[in-house]
């Protein structure tokens, strides 16, 4: 959408257009700003706890558990030997019952001797195997903590697809904001001769910073 423009011999549509325009950008800007502020003010925090991760790291929890698979379920695991595929739906189930986790349809790695699934998550990684010749199963879960969890988020790192969604949302609602913010600026700019001044240090700052410190 082309930055409007107001310059016009009839100042009475002048001002019309004007006040038009003046109504459509704040309606999409403060629109925007309600989709986006839970989400922005999210991923202000988070900048910040990822910038200094290292002095705010959590202390790792470590939870293993054990069980023996139902001779009928290790069964149901048939004779793939290798490859990758989802648990049957019945062991899956067994699995989430019994170790209080989801396991869903993620693909496990199939060998001769034993299958391995990698359930990685925000905030904490667990592993699960199970042993296909006495249907031993070993469940290990590493949890990192809140501050992780929200740090992963803010990645979208092992989110799955509806927080990647999400994002992409949230980016579309940030750029209309600040769009629409840059157009109410222009308008407002002869009223407050400091905005192109505080717009190009905005820019200028994070430029420098780049060219002068980072290598």
């Amino acid at each position: 959408m082309p930055p409007p423009s107001f310059s016009s011999s009839d100042p009475v549509p002048a001002q019309q257009r004007r006040g038009f325009w003046l109504r459509t950008l704040h309606q999409w800007h403060w629109i925007s700003s309600a989709v986006c502020l839970v989400g922005m003010l999210l991923f202000a925090v988070t900048g910040i706890t990822l910038n200094h991760a290292a002095k705010i790291e959590g202390d790792p929890q470590v939870a293993n558990q054990a069980a023996t698979l139902p001779a009928p379920l290790l069964q149901a695991l048939g004779t793939r030997e290798e490859g990758n595929a989802p648990l049957p739906g019945a062991v899956a189930e067994w699995l989430d019952d019994t170790l209080g986790t989801s396991i869903g349809t993620r693909d496990a790695e199939w060998s001769q001797d034993e299958i391995y699934l990698s359930m990685p998550g925000p905030g904490a990684d667990a592993w699960l195997s199970i042993q296909r010749g006495d249907g031993a199963v070993e469940y290990e879960r590493t949890a990192r903590g809140w501050i992780s969890y929200l740090n992963d988020l803010h990645k979208g790192r092992n989110a799955g697809p509806a927080w990647g969604w999400f994002i992409d949302v949230f980016a579309i609602a940030c750029v209309v904001f600040t769009v629409t913010g840059l157009f109410l600026l222009q308008m407002h700019a002869r009223q407050r001769r400091m905005t192109w001044p505080y717009v190009g240090l905005g820019l200028l700052v994070p430029v420098l910073l780049a060219l002068l410190f980072i290598h």
